[in-house]
Parts: C-alpha cells; structure tokens; sequence
C-alpha cells in the first residue's frame, strides 16, 4: 500500500497568494514575491536568448548561409509527438524566411530512431544540401560521417543524452551541453526547434511572421515528451497552452472536434491524454510523416480527413495496448517467479512494438518495478522498450548487459534495445543485478506525498482557481495533492465511449458531497464506506459556468480493528475434459440454485445466461470457454458461486473468417430488428469474445464498405447497412487487429483448457 506523506499547515505568505498555493511556490523554490509572480505569470518571465544554446550561433549562420544561397535543406525528424512537431515548426520557420525546405520522418516500424544511411543517401541523391536534425541525430556518427563524404553540412539539434563521442557536426545544439541548472536545460526536441526559429526570425525579419505562432506546436511537444517544466520549458508550456485555445491551426481544429475538446479550457491533461496520444497513434503504428501536413495545412477539409485516420489508428492503440497489458498480466500470474525478480521482463513474439512501451508504462505503475516488454520472433532476434521507476537509470542498467545486446539507447527513466532470444535468460539475470545495485535489494514502499487534508466543504472555486495558477503541471512540476478523510460512496456510474472511465459521488461525515471523475477507473471497485480519498482539483467550464473537477489518484481504506475471517470455501467441479458436456451437466440442472454461463453458439442449447446477464447463485456452470482471464473474474465476481462447474465447450472458432461471418449476420439482425442500436456486450457474448475484439471486427466491416458505423457523444454504438467502397488500408489495418486479439483468445482459451483449476479461477 501506498504511503501517504501528509505535509504540513503551509507558513503564512504574501496576501496575493492562497497559504497552499504559497507553500507549492516554497518548494519550487519561489521564496520571494518577484520570483513567485514570474512562475505563475509567463509575461513576468524573462525568457533565454537563443545564443545561450551552445552551438546556436554556428547553426544560424549555416543555416542564414544556405537559406540566401537557395540550397535544399532536408530535415530530419523523428516519429512521437516531440519529433512531429519539431520537424513541424523548423519546416513552418524556414520556408516563411525563403528556405529551400524539405523534411522526413523514419517509418518506426521499418526503420526505428535515427538517421539511416539508405534514406539518407536518397535525400542527397535528390538534391540535399544541409541536413538538419530535430529530436535526434545526436549518436548519428556514421550517418554524419557518410553525409560529410558526400560534401553535405550536417547541422544537429537534439536533447536525448550525450553518447561517449559526438558526431563530427558542422554544428550541434543540444541542451545536455549546459549545466543541469540552467533555464534551457529542460528543453526537449521541439523546444531547441523552437529556439531556432526564434533566432531565424530574428535575423530575416519575415512579414506577418514571429515565432509566437509556433508556441502551440512548442506546448504539444514538451507536454507530450514529458520535458521537465521549469525554466524557459515551463514559459514556453504557459504561453503555448495560452495560443492552444485560440490556434488557427485547421489540424488542430479537427483533433479538438474528434476528441470532443473544448478549446477555451484547453490544459496539459488534454495535451497529455487526448492530443498527445492521437499523433502518437500515428508515429506507433503507421507512417508519421503526414503529421506534419496536419498541423500545417489551413485546408479544414483535409484536416479533417487526416485527422480521421488519426482516430481510427489511436482506437487501434487503444485495442492492441489492453491486449498486450492483458497478456503481459496474463504472463506474470501464470509464472509469479517473473514478478518476483528487480525488474520484470516479458517476451511475446506478436506483441506491437508500437504500444509495448506505454504497456511497460502500465506495469512499471501498478508493481513499482522497472518494466521491459519485448517482442518478435526468436529467430530474427527480440526488440523492446523499458521503462524506469524513480531512482534507477534504466539506460545505464542497460548498458551493464550491453555484450549481450545488438544495440540499446535511451533516457534514464526510458530506453530501447535489441537482443539475441538465446541471451534472453542471461539478460534477465544480469539485469536484475544492475538492479539491485543502483535500488538496493530492499525496496521501500512507494510514498505519496499529500499537500493538504481538507474537508469537502472547503473545496470552493476560489480555492481551484488559485491552485490553477501553478499550473502547467508534469515533471518538474507536479500535479498539488489533496485528500479527505472518511468519505463515503453513494454512487458510481461508468462514463466514456467504452465505460472505461468512473463518475464517482461522494459523501463526507457532514453530508457534503462532491463528484469525483476516475480516469480508466472502469471495472475498478471502491469500500461502499469508510475510505480515504487523494485526489486532484481544477476549476473547469461547462456550458458556460465554473464548475469544481476532482481527479481521483487513489484511495485507502480507513484502517479498523483487524477480524480474523475464514475465507469462503468454494467447491470446484472440473468437467474440462467431458466430450459430451451438455449431458455432463444434466444431473446439476435439477437444482433451481445452478446458473450457467453459456456463450454464442450454446447460449440456445443450454439455455443459458450471457455475462451481463448472470446473476448471485450456488452454482454456476462455466459451460463454454471464456475468451480472457479477466471476462472469467467478472463473471465470478457477478455470481458469487459457492461451487463452480468447469466445462470447456467452444463458443464460436477463433479464426478472423468465421468470427466476422457470425458477426456480420449479428450486425444485420441488429440493424433491421433493433434500429441499428448496438450493444457491444450482448455482441461480445454472443461471438464469444471480448468487447475490444467486437469492436475491431465492426471497424473492419466498416473499411470493407457493408456498415456505417457511429457514436453518440454517451458512447452508444449506431449500426446501418451500407454499399460504399472499400477502404483498402483500413480493412487491412484492422484485418491485422483481429488476426491478433482472435489468437490472444484462442491462447488463453487453449491455457484455461488445461491449467489447474484453482489458478484458473484464482482460488
């Protein structure tokens, strides 16, 4: 469990601020009034020059050089949001001063980070000139080295870490060179990019054109990329959510439609949560390039059909990135020895390479533990993506294996790597060392700190608003934490497209009560009384009147006097291996108290209940084969059985034809006897799968033209019949989803068939 750190009643401070709001400025080291009004006021800031990025100057007067003499710059990016909009703003800069300007952005899945010399050689081929890096290219020694032979300057502009030597660059501009201290140091991609459009558009001078216009595109980067929020990165964040709401960027435009975002209370949590996420989708599961065409181009039209392709491929990421969580899970509970190790590392040769890092972000959460996840087949070799917890630099844990790897990089909280299978076992091993070294071998219990206990009826606008000045918040910054003691549950309603997400009400031993908003908090529980409540608050606007947001963090049971209670017995019935099991089940059918659980083609047959529809009973028949561990837990959870038959029977084949077939005719029975009105559950039951599997096979019914497919702003699904053409890369899109979540199905269907029956239903 959790610690919580509660501080201390906050010192008296100026009038001008809120006593919590003066101790968050304490400890951001604001200690006098001047300070504290430049940290919550961009405009009292005094932001960096240009020129105290070392290698600035050079990179000017090559680029001012090659700009007046007409020669073809390339620019070369990068695939997640800082790359996309750093190549974004240096491409907008250069041609409003008359550059000669192209850019690329490496395909993820074909090429991964870096500058590579096919592609490269292609550019000069084609008339590159200078080569211009932005969020990468700082360990492209080859790359530089290959460029320079053919008498092309490279001109390098990065913030990841400093390899042992830099690349022979006509220039380079990395903020790692300045002193950890320092007001840039915090830059990320996107922030150098934007340094060197200020100092482009300080030397030309260009009409109706300031680097102010490219703060929107600064903002979405930093945030995304995590970039610490102090110094010059904090200002730029303030100022760039500030052009955020007001931008005239048409790509923009069309993600605020999509993603059902109100412009005018527009913050980081948005950047980070739906802005971010949906330009990643891209970089992770497709080509990034056209990303820089969506926030560039002034044609709403075109928006808007590039940032449709964006919504379908962050469904994808949301799909693909519960299925590998999922079976990463799935992993750790079947070999609890993986989880007992300093770190966890898990292979699975058809995980996505495109989510497995946010999928590592999830267990790094939820166990305390560094995480990596790696995919591919064994014989072309395992790829991944770690992610750290506090304290432990996972690049240099890394590097202590790096005789067994083919090639790693990375941050200290994040990295990257490739290996040999053979070695995996030995990785394992050694990595677990390096570990333990830097963390030690007793893990303390992770802390929360707690800025202030506060009872409900304090919670006020006023109090909101004030706390809203610290804001941005993120790393460097961090998000102010309240908590209230003994609070009671009164109501949970699941929101959200999918229902992932929980809207909490709330009570106090003095009767007030407050919404709580549970972000990814679906299928979650709380104590109906008696808990403890961390959370975040904001002011927001809805409809035109302030309202209070409380975030939920986390709760804690409020700790009672212990009582020793024997813990239910459940009898367990295991029928797996019958080859006739409708009549396996005939002697039990006899009791009125015997519920059975039966999917697709055997619901009829046995007369049974779907999962939504079970209920409280003495025994439950699980008659056909669950498609997931966790669809098994719920449908426990909902019977509460005190015996439990095992049975094994198929509820429909796994294989992609067969699925959308039985799909397809569901959907017509849907659209021609319910009005199109979907219910994504009773569909799942009826296929016998998951509701994410469901939902991808609709989609591609979709992208082969037979369906219409839409969502009410609640998340109800509208089915109606169609002839349209064929989307040939979206069907084959979501062709390659289904072929992944139907064997994920089929695995854990083959696992449940076999395991033991007590780890099967966690007794």
């Amino acid at each position: 469990m959790t610690l919580w750190n509660i501080q201390p009643s906050p010192p008296p401070g100026p009038p001008e601020f809120h006593p919590l709001v003066w101790r968050i400025l304490l400890r951001q080291g604001m200690g006098s009034p001047a300070a504290a009004q430049a940290f919550v006021d961009p405009a009292a800031y005094t932001p960096q020059p240009p020129s105290a990025l070392p290698g600035m100057d050079s990179a000017l007067e090559l680029l001012s050089s090659a700009i007046r003499a007409k020669k073809r710059i390339a620019i070369w990016g990068d695939f997640d949001v800082d790359g996309q909009t750093a190549t974004t703003v240096l491409h907008e800069a250069l041609g409003r001063v008359g550059g000669n300007v192209t850019y690329y952005i490496p395909v993820r899945a074909r090429e991964s980070h870096g500058v590579h010399l096919p592609k490269l050689k292609d550019l000069i081929d084609t008339g590159a000139e200078l080569l211009l890096t932005c969020d990468t290219g700082i360990s492209a020694n080859e790359a530089v080295e290959y460029a320079n032979s053919r008498g092309v300057q490279v001109i390098i502009t990065d913030h990841h870490d400093l390899p042992e030597q830099l690349p022979n660059a006509a220039a380079i501009t990395n903020p790692k060179l300045l002193p950890a201290d320092h007001p840039l140091a915090g830059l990320a991609g996107v922030g150098v990019a934007y340094k060197l459009a200020e100092g482009l558009y300080d030397i030309f001078h260009p009409a109706e054109a300031s680097a102010e216009q490219l703060l929107d595109l600064a903002a979405l980067g930093l945030v995304s990329d995590l970039a610490l929020l102090t110094g010059d990165t904090r200002q730029l964040v303030q100022r760039g959510i500030q052009q955020l709401r007001i931008t005239e960027r048409a790509g923009l435009k069309a993600i605020y439609e999509f993603g059902n975002i109100q412009a005018a209370n527009l913050n980081e949590g948005h950047i980070a949560f739906n802005l971010g996420p949906r330009l990643n989708a891209l970089g992770r599961l497709e080509d990034a390039n056209p990303a820089v065409e969506l926030l560039s181009t002034r044609d709403m039209a075109r928006a808007r059909l590039l940032a449709a392709r964006l919504e379908s491929l962050n469904a994808q990421r949301k799909l693909l990135l519960e299925q590998v969580t999922s079976a990463a899970e799935a992993q750790l509970r079947e070999d609890p020895g993986l989880l007992a190790q300093p770190a966890i590392v898990l292979h699975h040769p058809q995980w996505p390479g495109g989510v497995i890092g946010i999928a590592a972000s999830r267990l790094v959460e939820r166990y305390n533990k560094p995480a990596i996840l790696l995919t591919g087949q064994p014989e072309q070799g395992l790829r991944g993506s770690a992610r750290s917890v506090e304290g432990l630099h996972i690049t240099e844990a890394i590097r202590a294996c790096a005789d067994l790897l083919t090639n790693f990089g990375g941050h200290p909280m994040a990295a990257g790597l490739g290996l040999p299978a053979e070695h995996l076992p030995e990785f394992r091993k050694r990595l677990g060392r390096e570990v333990e070294r830097q963390l030690g071998t007793t893990r303390p219990e992770p802390e929360r700190n707690i800025d202030a206990m506060l009872p409900l009826a304090e919670l006020t606008l006023d109090l909101a608003a004030q706390l809203e000045q610290l804001a941005p918040f993120g790393p460097g910054n961090e998000h102010i934490t309240l908590a209230t003691r003994n609070l009671t549950l009164l109501e949970k309603q699941p929101i959200g497209k999918g229902r992932e997400h929980l809207r909490l009400t709330v009570q106090d031993s003095e009767g007030h009560q407050q919404t709580v908003l549970w972000w990814g908090g679906g299928g979650q529980d709380l104590p109906e009384e008696g808990f403890d409540l961390a959370y975040s608050l904001r002011a927001s606007d809805f409809r035109g009147q302030k309202q209070l947001t409380l975030e939920f963090i986390e709760a804690r049971p409020i700790q009672a006097e212990q009582v020793e209670i024997s813990p239910r017995k459940i009898e367990i019935v295991d029928l797996r291996a019958e080859n006739e099991p409708l009549q396996a089940i005939q002697p039990y059918l006899q009791d009125a108290k015997t519920q059975v659980w039966a999917e697709g083609q055997w619901k009829q047959a046995t007369r049974g209940r779907a999962r939504h529809e079970l209920e409280e009973c003495h025994t439950l028949v699980v008659f056909t084969s669950p498609p997931s561990a966790s669809i098994l837990r719920e449908a426990l959870a909902a019977a509460r059985p005190r015996r439990i038959l095992l049975l094994a029977a198929p509820p429909a084949a796994d294989e992609p034809q067969a699925f959308l077939e039985r799909l397809a005719g569901l959907c017509k029975f849907v659209i021609n006897k319910r009005e199109g009105k979907a219910n994504l559950a009773e569909l799942a039951a009826a296929c016998g799968q998951t509701e994410g599997t469901v939902r991808a096979g609709i989609l591609w019914l979709e992208a082969d033209g037979s369906l219409v497919v839409s969502e009410d702003a609640s998340g109800n699904t509208s089915l109606a019949a169609a002839m349209s053409p064929r989307d040939e890369s979206a069907r084959a899109r979501w062709q390659s989803t289904l072929q992944y979540l139907l064997s994920e199905s089929a695995a854990y269907r083959v696992y449940y068939g076999r395991a033991n029956p007590n780890k099967v239903t966690g007794q």
